[in-house]
């Protein structure tokens, strides 16, 4: 890592070394894996499956995806088995370790909504670019030219804009995108209840690259480490600021390497017993 990253992050992996459990919650899309204009081919970026699933098997660290995709999405593009805890749409979702998802039911105002939103992407001829969700819609614009972007960005937010205002919903901007959705729970929610099925004490990071991650950076500032993983540095809550893949995948790996040099002291301990 950078020279000016590595001072932060050795005093907080420490903690981790020292505790019999940590918390590891991790952003999928950007953070864990390249944005692709495919989505469905977003699978994570060389070597990071593999140093998160033998964090998973270490057994000291709790890992949980937090994404604004669908919990099933995620775990297929992740690869990992068994697969982690994953909350998806932004939270809205619960899928536990081997179990089925859980999902924060819309309420029939909200499904109307939705629907008057689709017309209008309809009626703006934009339905191409859009990802239905259970209780969002989302729409991309990634490797457009920036004009064209700008103009899509216009007119959907012409439409949902007023949309939102009047009903209630979240109108979500993201990095080449905006979701309109039922408000609900967001990453920041997700992350103070998962951390609070935790002891108080318990070593927690959150990494993330979106504007959707702010909320979740803040929740976790409180009582443990934020990361910005993104290329470009921008204004953000977090942290910390690392650069994906090289320095993610160098931080996943010292974080293995503290919970591998607790299962060390302990055997020490144990021997000289």
């Amino acid at each position: 890592m950078r020279p000016q990253v590595q001072p932060t992050v050795e005093p907080f992996l420490q903690t981790v070394a020292d505790a019999s459990r940590s918390l590891l919650l991790l952003d999928y899309d950007g953070t864990l894996a390249p944005f692709r204009t495919r989505r469905d081919q977003a699978f994570p970026y060389p070597g990071i499956a593999s140093v998160l699933q033998r964090i998973i098997h270490n057994s000291h660290t709790r890992v949980v995806i937090i994404s604004g995709r669908d919990a099933e999405d995620t775990i297929r593009l992740l690869g990992i088995q068994p697969a982690p805890e994953v909350w998806g749409l932004h939270g809205s979702q619960r899928m536990k370790p081997g179990g089925p998802a859980e999902n924060v039911q819309p309420d029939p105002a909200a499904l109307e909504t939705l629907a008057v939103a689709d017309h209008w992407l309809g009626y703006q001829q934009l339905r191409h670019l859009a990802e239905f969700k259970p209780g969002s819609i989302a729409v991309h614009w990634r490797d457009l030219e920036e004009w064209e972007a700008d103009q899509i960005r216009g007119r959907i937010l012409l439409g949902w804009m007023h949309i939102a205002q009047d009903t209630g919903m979240d109108l979500l901007e993201f990095d080449c995108g905006v979701e309109i959705r039922a408000s609900a729970t967001d990453k920041g929610d997700a992350v103070r209840a998962i951390a609070n099925e935790m002891d108080s004490d318990t070593p927690v990071a959150y990494l993330g690259d979106d504007s959707t991650d702010e909320r979740a950076f803040k929740a976790v500032n409180n009582r443990g480490l934020s990361v910005l993983v993104r290329p470009q540095w921008r204004r953000t809550a977090a942290q910390l600021w690392i650069k994906p893949p090289n320095e993610l995948l160098d931080f996943l790996e010292q974080w293995l390497g503290a919970c591998q040099k607790q299962d060390s002291s302990k055997g020490a301990a144990a021997g000289n017993g």
